[in-house]
């Protein structure tokens, strides 16, 4: 199969890793020569970690071989296409239609993590288009949530499905809604968590602590939100605030830190010094 994936940030490089891992050809789109080069980067160095911890079939450059990336995609004879830009519906939106033009037989996957999908397929062939939220890190998370809307082809979401099982993840399927079941939950918990700090209830040392001891959570919810990043979390509670009530309403703590960029992991600080 050949698969596109567009946008090359964390969450792209990961899911291009996982299909090329698969088998599969990609091609990786991104904007400017510098993020080319720097997605190029970034898919090699998780292969090259995978392949050192031994979790590949194929050597690492072998691989690679069958990554291209591009500054713009033009007619690609793709069966899956993946955006994997940031969670903004009206560059999604944008970005999913130079899909169906590209690619205009592919099955359009959205990697949202809260976005409604009926709303990203308005005035592109609605029954192709679904979401197929990976997590981070892609290589590694076992999970695939899949979204399906009311337009959605049912024969679609038993393709998806299958192309997923075959990367070695484990599926849930959940309708259209904000938030869908996985970010919902695991929102409501992080700013909760959050909470707990803010009133100086725990320490985030404590939190987490207590939640992977006394609930088996592989990892706290503050460093689940760092690992995430404090900006994408905010921008996700926003949304669900805006559309599911006030109990999705940020806490001020994360609302400062964020005003402060301090952000998780890739800024070096968030609830947790990296």
């Amino acid at each position: 199969m050949i698969a596109v994936v567009i946008g090359g940030g964390t969450m792209g490089a990961g899911i291009a890793h996982v299909l090329l891992a698969g088998g599969h050809e990609v091609v990786l789109a991104e904007s400017g020569a510098e993020r080319v080069a720097a997605a190029r980067a970034a898919v090699a160095r998780s292969l090259a970690t995978a392949a050192e911890r031994g979790k590949l079939d194929r050597a690492a450059d072998e691989l690679l071989a069958n990554l291209t990336v591009v500054e713009r995609l033009a007619d690609v004879p793709a069966e899956l296409v993946v955006e994997a830009v940031p969670e903004d519906a009206a560059l999604k939106r944008r970005v999913l239609a130079t899909a169906a033009r590209a690619c205009p037989d592919a099955v359009l996957a959205s990697n949202t993590s809260s976005l409604s999908i009926a709303d990203l397929a308005r005035d592109l062939p609605g029954e192709r288009v679904l979401g197929m939220h990976f997590f981070n890190p892609v290589p590694v998370q076992r999970l695939v949530e899949l979204v399906h809307h009311d337009g959605l082809s049912p024969a679609v979401l038993a393709k998806a499905r299958e192309w997923a099982e075959q990367l070695g993840k484990t599926v849930i399927e959940v309708r259209d809604s904000p938030g869908f079941a996985t970010s919902r939950l695991g929102v409501a918990v992080g700013l909760e968590a959050i909470r707990v700090l803010e009133e100086g209830v725990a320490t985030a040392d404590d939190v987490d602590t207590g939640m992977r001891l006394g609930y088996g959570w592989p990892m706290g919810p503050l460093r689940l939100t760092d690992l995430v990043g404090l900006d994408v979390r905010l921008a996700i509670a926003e949304h669900l605030a805006a559309e599911l009530g006030p109990r999705f309403e940020p806490p001020r703590l994360l609302r400062d830190k964020v005003a402060r960029g301090e952000l998780g992991r890739k800024s070096g600080q968030g609830f947790f010094t990296w």
